[in-house]
């Protein structure tokens, strides 16, 4: 049986934020054919037995990230999706001039390096905003927040890249809508579905 695992902030962690308590991992391994009959048979059942190890929390940060892998103890197929660095942005690293988003790097790196599962897919943070900074929510002058967003990302592809896969979220959340979001960054369900989509053709097979 394959297990996904799911690891950091409310990217992963958004069941909270819509009516049918969905995230894009139960997605993942089983799709609501319902609400997305765009994604009948591709899921992860549709390809053989799978389940959901749920550990990403709302509201984590790249320092919380070691409390969420207690007690794993993975056997068997696997694989490991991670989320973070939102929150560190909103939390100081929107204006910080670079050790700070050097640090996230490191933490992050043996985070992953640490974490007992493979293969591992990261996905980097998104802009809410779309890139039009008439949207800008932050309260940060808006040319020194996305500064801090592409360096934020290339640590997190550079770790990608030496332990695992990059999931473009930020990519593709530019080409979004409104819709996508709630509570003015959260996924809504139709985000916590284009989550999915991102991570969906890089998940093995068993």
């Amino acid at each position: 049986m394959l297990t996904l695992y799911t690891f950091g902030d409310s990217i992963l962690d958004c069941r909270w934020y819509n009516d049918a308590g969905l995230d894009p991992g139960q997605l993942l391994v089983r799709n609501d054919d319902r609400l997305f009959p765009e994604f009948r048979g591709h899921d992860l059942l549709s390809r053989g037995p799978a389940r959901l190890d749920h550990r990403a929390v709302d509201g984590a940060t790249v320092a919380s990230l070691p409390a969420q892998v207690r007690n794993l103890d993975p056997s068997g197929p696997s694989v490991a999706m991670l989320t973070v660095g939102g929150n560190d942005l909103l939390q100081g690293l929107l204006i910080d001039p670079g050790p700070g988003i050097e640090r996230f790097g490191v933490a992050l790196d043996a985070f992953v390096h640490a974490l007992l599962i493979r293969p591992v897919l990261i996905g980097n943070v998104y802009d809410p905003t779309f890139g039009n900074d008439a949207l800008d929510f932050t309260g940060v002058e808006p040319g020194l927040a996305r500064a801090s967003l592409r360096r934020l990302n290339s640590a997190i592809a550079a770790v990608a890249v030496r332990h695992g896969t990059l999931v473009d979220l930020h990519a593709h959340f530019l080409g979004g809508e409104p819709g996508w979001f709630t509570r003015t960054i959260e996924p809504s369900l139709r985000g916590a579905s284009e989550i999915r989509r991102c991570f969906l053709h890089l998940m093995p097979t068993v």
